[in-house]
């Protein structure tokens, strides 16, 4: 069910939600309690986040909606060679690294908006980790698979395969190193780990592997504030983080949905097939164009002008399916949650060590998880998304907010690499445009353009697959449900929030 209350989170594991409640029973806003969830997803979840990830986060205070980008980049010293002969990059390793953001997304937030000491926003995930915490059932069956992924890393082996196995559900898991080193970023507000005793732990292995990481690498990250980008949708305007993200395809697709109008059945196949195609312009476009911003060669803001949504409405056939547009790897390491409390603050946040533990790397002794963001760059020469020293990819993780008449409407996201732009198009024309509420929007059968497939999860009527067969889609029915993501939204009501949470994960929201 929904929960109704006035402060609300929302997210993929339940010890998670609880810290953020505790946040804002102890008195902080809906930042901090963003922030003390995250920070213990970082523990309870490592499957899909970790201290090395990176994090983008839109945030509704004092009547606006504030982005920030908090991923990191190449080190400016990279070396090209590295990747010479290759087709695409290392998905494992040190080669498969940029710098973390993270750390610096909680640092930067809590500074801007944050009302509790930054030192407490720690306290539930040093709690975890020092004491331990039950192992819940979807995340066990990640770690499980991911034991045969990463199990060749001995720091990784070391620091979670402590038993010589994979935890199963229940079961409790100490994280000593998570614990010890939470502690020195909340003690030191995040500069042990971009300028201290982390930062040379960092750096100290990455050049025993044979990189060129440098102290100043960490030393000279910067989050991003931005302004979100946004299009119209059903009387609405939707929000997403500008690139390097590609939040870009979702407004586009929504955007040339809002020209084609609403007029089919919920689930139908005339319903579902305008999604797809709609998603499928937005997916070519930021495969050809999206990058780091300084590398475009586009304006994203032209791809959402009048004109070309107008053009790409009018391109799109109601009865058959348009040639398959790239999309890319699968990614079930991402975590999103989402927190609103009772003077109106909003956000949505999103975290990810990106493929499930993301490189593989732990850094010897302390716990940190290093994403493997650097996959996301392309090797196919000009491209703009190319990969160069101090360069950030091609990221996949987004958070999304709608507005209505300038005020908060909705808080949300969808995780799961290319799943995230696709569903987000779900989410949002579920409920703004069929006014399903947020959890059965959540509940609701989803579907993901794949290449030259077209996945669709158990709960759409047969008649609809068998007519989307033959305007040309190749169906494939009944994926496994992790493959659709995990979805976490807060609509705002009159006087109290609307909070759900994907029931094809471990979480819930909670509130009071």
């Amino acid at each position: 069910m929904p929960l109704y209350a006035r402060n609300v989170v929302a997210t993929s594991q339940p010890l998670a939600a609880a810290a953020g409640v505790e946040a804002l029973r102890r008195g902080g806003n809906a930042v901090d309690a963003a922030l003390a969830t995250a920070i213990a997803l970082t523990v309870v979840e490592p499957t899909g986040n970790g201290i090395g990830s990176d994090a983008f986060a839109l945030v509704w205070s004092g009547g606006t909606l504030q982005g920030l980008n908090g991923s990191g980049r190449l080190p400016a010293q990279w070396d090209p060679s590295r990747v010479d002969g290759l087709t695409e990059m290392p998905a494992r390793g040190w080669d498969s690294v940029t710098v973390p953001g993270a750390v610096a997304t909680w640092v930067d937030l809590s500074a801007r908006f944050g009302r509790m000491p930054f030192s407490e926003l720690f306290d539930a995930a040093i709690r975890y980790a020092e004491d331990g915490f039950p192992v819940s059932p979807v995340i066990a069956a990640g770690w499980a698979r991911s034991a045969a992924v990463f199990g060749e890393f001995g720091p990784w082996r070391d620091t979670f395969l402590p038993e010589g196995r994979p935890p199963q559900a229940g079961e409790i898991v100490r994280l000593p190193d998570h614990a010890e080193t939470l502690a020195l970023i909340a003690e030191t507000e995040g500069e042990a780990f971009y300028r201290g005793e982390m930062a040379n732990r960092i750096v100290e292995d990455a050049r025993s592997h044979g990189t060129a990481w440098s102290l100043e690498d960490l030393a000279n990250h910067r989050s991003v504030w931005v302004a979100p980008l946004s299009v119209e949708y059903r009387g609405c305007e939707v929000h997403e983080i500008p690139p390097n993200g590609q939040g870009l395809a979702a407004l586009v697709a929504l955007g040339i949905l809002d020209r084609l109008g609403g007029a089919a059945a919920r689930d139908s196949a005339d319903w579902v097939h305008l999604q797809i195609e709609a998603t499928k312009v937005g997916l070519a476009l930021i495969a050809e164009h999206l990058a780091d911003p300084q590398s475009m060669r586009i304006d994203p803001a032209a791809m959402l002008e009048e004109r070309a949504l107008a053009a790409w409405a009018a391109s799109i056939d109601p009865t058959n399916a348009a040639d398959p547009r790239p999309t890319l790897p699968a990614d079930p390491g991402t975590v999103l949650l989402c927190a609103a409390d009772d003077e109106g603050m909003m956000v949505s946040f999103i975290q990810s060590n990106y493929q499930g533990f993301g490189s593989g790397v732990v850094v010897p002794g302390t716990g940190i998880a290093m994403q493997n963001r650097a996959c996301g760059f392309r090797l196919e020469p000009g491209h703009p998304n190319e990969p160069a020293p101090s360069k950030r990819p091609f990221h996949t993780i987004i958070p999304g907010f709608a507005t209505r008449n300038g005020q908060p409407l909705l808080a949300f996201g969808v995780m799961g690499g290319p799943m995230q732009a696709q569903g987000h198009v779900q989410m949002v024309e579920r409920i703004l445009g069929a006014g399903q509420d947020p959890q059965e929007a959540s509940d609701a059968a989803r579907w993901q353009v794949a290449g030259s497939d077209l996945w669709l999860e158990a709960g759409f009527p047969e008649s609809t697959a068998r007519e989307l067969e033959a305007r040309g889609h190749r169906v494939v029915r009944h994926q496994p449900p992790g493959l659709f993501g995990g979805a976490q939204a807060i609509m705002r009501l009159d006087d109290a929030y609307c909070a759900a949470s994907d029931s094809r994960k471990d979480g819930c929201a909670q509130g009071f």
